[in-house]
């Protein structure tokens, strides 16, 4: 096996018009076969305009990263292309040479319509066992197969671990949560799983009672002012640094941080740490004998 990079290797940024789903699965597929290669991968969803783009080609730029595009849309595939070569960006087409062969060959117009074999497929999507796992362990539920987990998150109520396990489930990541409520104590399979996979999800005061406020405007509840309490809000984040630091888990900063950045974060954290990018995979090896650290 060869050596692992001992500079930090330049990250690929995954283009897409959609999700990027399909896009990350093909990515991921060529780097399983590259054992502890922690190459950082980036999804950049949703891309619609030139100016969008231009920023992702400008990251790359800086990081000395490639830019990975399997955008259907050919007139932003022709803008990714010439933005790439005028500012010396390398990037891979995944899908422009098989789509300039339909085109030459078919007799139909092109839909051009990003994420339409997701929607077409959407139940067998729907179904996939990451989103089931992950849905099975939300707020924590099931705490003794929490060791079956490839990602755990932890923090306190509205810290936004529900939505960010799902957004990762997304990408087929199993991952469970663990909610962190004063009086009573965390479960204790929390801390006889790898530490290196549990990250707690830190919150402003601030941003934390503006959510739970949100979140009471339904419920015509006047009992539970501490759970808006600046005071006591702040007390529970300080416990839940408490258990971040006594689990030995890896801190993630979520304030004022969108979803995409945050799981971008988490899965690059992953990538530096464990082989395969941190999926819990059977060995290719196997049968030959040699087995792989997970």
């Amino acid at each position: 096996m060869k050596t692992q990079m001992k500079n930090s290797p330049a990250p690929i940024y995954v283009v897409s018009g959609g999700r990027g789903i399909a896009a990350n699965n093909v990515v991921q597929a060529i780097l399983i076969q590259y054992p502890e290669n922690q190459i950082p991968v980036i999804i950049v969803p949703n891309i619609g305009s030139e100016d969008e783009l231009f920023d992702v080609v400008m990251k790359a730029k800086t990081d000395r990263g490639i830019v990975d595009h399997p955008t259907v849309n050919t007139l932003l595939l022709k803008k990714v292309i010439g933005f790439c070569a005028e500012f010396g960006v390398r990037e891979v087409d995944l899908m422009g040479k098989l789509a300039d062969y339909l085109d030459e060959t078919l007799d139909i117009e092109p839909l051009m319509h990003p994420g339409l074999y997701r929607e077409i497929n959407h139940q067998y999507f729907d179904r996939i066992e990451s989103i089931e796992f992950t849905l099975s362990h939300d707020d924590g539920m099931s705490p003794e197969r929490l060791e079956n987990a490839e990602i755990i998150l932890t923090g306190v109520s509205r810290a936004g671990k529900t939505p960010l396990s799902v957004y990762l489930a997304m990408y087929g990541w199993k991952v469970a949560n663990v909610p962190l409520v004063n009086g009573i104590p965390p479960p204790d399979e929390l801390f006889k799983v790898d530490p290196q996979r549990v990250f707690g999800l830190h919150i402003s005061a601030e941003q934390l009672i503006a959510h739970r406020k949100k979140r009471l405007q339904g419920w015509n509840n006047h009992q539970i002012d501490s759970y808006t309490d600046e005071r006591k809000v702040r007390e529970e984040i300080r416990r839940a640094m408490f258990v971040f630091d006594r689990g030995g888990f890896t801190v993630i900063n979520v304030s004022n941080k969108p979803i995409e950045s945050t799981a971008n974060e988490i899965l690059n954290i992953m990538t530096q740490r464990f082989s395969y990018g941190g999926r819990k995979l059977e060995s290719p090896y196997h049968n030959q004998g040699e087995d792989l650290p997970a």
